[in-house]
């Protein structure tokens, strides 16, 4: 990988401004850059001065920087508690400590890679992003479209009288996800994320009315044959179709038991 200019921007304008050279390169933590086609980066744009390191409890919301660590973001103890041990579970089999200390979350997003624990976790927890330009917006529709031009500033994560759910299934224990789940529950809505497909994660959602009457075998068995399988050297996409329909069904009684 080669970069031809390399700018440690001092302020979100100037980041936005650097960030609109076509082969700029926003640099994060830069742990999963060398997963890019990308060889040749016109101008890196490294946001690592500015003040994105924080994580905000407000009454409403966790207001996550972009620049923080998945380790900072693993050892939070009120996201952990409002998640109910769910971030830690799907943060600790990331690589390795010394992996997590580097990675951020706002790279792990932007990234949308189809193996992202990060990502799967959001969805479920319906979480949205801020974009320096862009605003606020529904990370689902995030996933779909990625930042383009733009900054990734923050995730937000709505505080809500939520449960929520996690599990992952790997080969080995710090190796990428055959697959990922993500389920939380409301007294309103139920949402189950699933990751690495191996496409990144989609979210699925259903009303807790919906759910109950038809049980929980028959809502997952929807869900599962809601989305699409692929194949590769971790699993087929049979397989994978099966497992999302165990590692679903086994989350949503959880939180459906959890919840009442």
């Amino acid at each position: 990988m080669h970069i031809a200019q390399y700018t440690k921007a001092q302020t979100l304008a100037e980041a936005w401004e650097l960030h609109q050279k076509k082969g700029s390169v926003v640099l994060g933590g830069c742990c999963w850059l060398r997963l890019s086609p990308q060889r040749i980066i016109r101008q890196a744009v490294d946001i690592s001065a500015l003040p994105l390191y924080d994580i905000e409890e407000g009454e409403k919301e966790f207001r996550i920087g972009a620049m923080v660590s998945l380790r900072d973001l693993e050892l939070c103890p009120s996201f952990a508690a409002y998640t109910q041990g769910a971030s830690k579970e799907a943060l600790r089999h990331i690589v390795g400590v010394q992996f997590r200390n580097l990675a951020t979350v706002g790279g792990s997003v932007c990234g949308r890679f189809g193996f992202s624990d990060v990502l799967t976790l959001l969805l479920a927890l319906d979480a949205s992003v801020v974009l320096y330009k862009g605003g606020e917006i529904k990370l689902a529709d995030f996933a779909e479209t990625g930042p383009g031009s733009d900054i990734l500033t923050h995730i937000v994560v709505p505080k809500a009288d939520r449960c929520t759910v996690y599990a992952s299934l790997r080969l080995n224990a710090t190796d990428f996800p055959v697959l990922a789940c993500a389920v939380s529950c409301t007294a309103d809505e139920v949402r189950c994320a699933v990751g690495a497909r191996p496409a990144r994660a989609q979210v699925l959602c259903t009303s807790r009315e919906e759910v109950e009457r038809a049980g929980a075998d028959e809502t997952v068995r929807q869900w599962a044959d809601a989305l699409t399988y692929q194949s590769n050297t971790r699993g087929s996409a049979e397989y994978r179709r099966d497992m999302a329909e165990v590692l679903c069904r086994r989350l949503l009684k959880q939180v459906l038991e959890e919840s009442k």
